[in-house]
């Protein structure tokens, strides 16, 4: 038996990278997890890749930053299974560039999807973990949270903002049966890393990277605590990355 089954899982951003990373490591636990994405083609290449658990795994499209779409999800999962036991608020969007250059535009959409559609989605998550007396929330945060690079302020302002959401929520979360943590990611071998540069667009050259695997084992583990303990939060990087001393 699993560690994870019977457990219901809401993975966002799961059709790609640490997303994906993360539904393996639930699956091959005997979790089902509910896949969310606005790309549907992509989530259902992961619902195609992984048949071996094809009865639990199943995908809802959703635009994390339209309400009405993270409403419809939350009353999809309810609907079909009466709970929500663990919440990964994974999706993530990377924009960067020269402080003046950037656009309201692509501001905007760094901190919609990063800050606000986490946002919407653990406020959904709330009540319904409470009613059933607890349930876990992994955010997806960065070593850019602690360690800024050149030519982020949009992507790191909105990971220090999921930290100081992690902490919030984790305060209201804990009398109720909440756990709410954090996975701090250095360097991760998704796509868009293909190209050899790092999520600010800017040329940072040959990086260690690590799979999006080994973020999944990371949470994981979150998953699978005993319910009175949470692991608030984990740096998980390559072991030659750049870190202590590079921001």
């Amino acid at each position: 038996m699993g560690k994870l089954e019977g457990k219901i899982a809401i993975v966002t951003g799961g059709g790609t990278g640490i997303g994906k990373g993360i539904t393996k490591e639930f699956l091959s636990e005997g979790c089902t997890v509910i896949i969310a994405a606005r790309d549907i083609s992509r989530l259902d290449s992961v619902r195609k890749e992984y048949d071996l658990y094809r009865t639990k795994i199943l995908s809802v499209k959703t635009d994390i930053t339209k309400e009405s779409d993270v409403v419809n999800l939350f009353s999809f999962v309810t609907n079909k299974f009466g709970r929500v036991d663990i919440l990964v608020n994974n999706s993530g969007a990377f924009d960067g560039g020269v402080l003046e250059d950037i656009t309201f535009e692509e501001w905007n959409r760094v901190i919609s999807v990063n800050v606000t559609g986490m946002f919407l989605c653990t406020r959904q998550a709330f009540p319904i973990m409470k009613k059933q007396g607890g349930g876990r929330i992994i955010n997806i945060g960065s070593i850019a949270a602690q360690r800024a690079r050149h030519n982020s302020v949009p992507y790191t302002t909105s990971k220090h903002a999921v930290w100081g959401l992690t902490q919030s929520s984790a305060l209201e979360g804990r009398d109720f049966g909440i756990a709410v943590s954090s996975i701090h990611p250095g360097n991760v071998a998704v796509e868009r890393r293909y190209d050899g540069r790092s999520s600010t667009g800017r040329d940072e050259g040959p990086e260690p990277l690590i799979q999006p695997e080994e973020i999944g084992k990371t949470a994981l583990l979150m998953a699978t605590l005993p319910e009175n303990s949470n692991m608030l939060e984990a740096i998980i990087l390559p072991l030659k990355q750049d870190y202590l001393g590079r921001g």
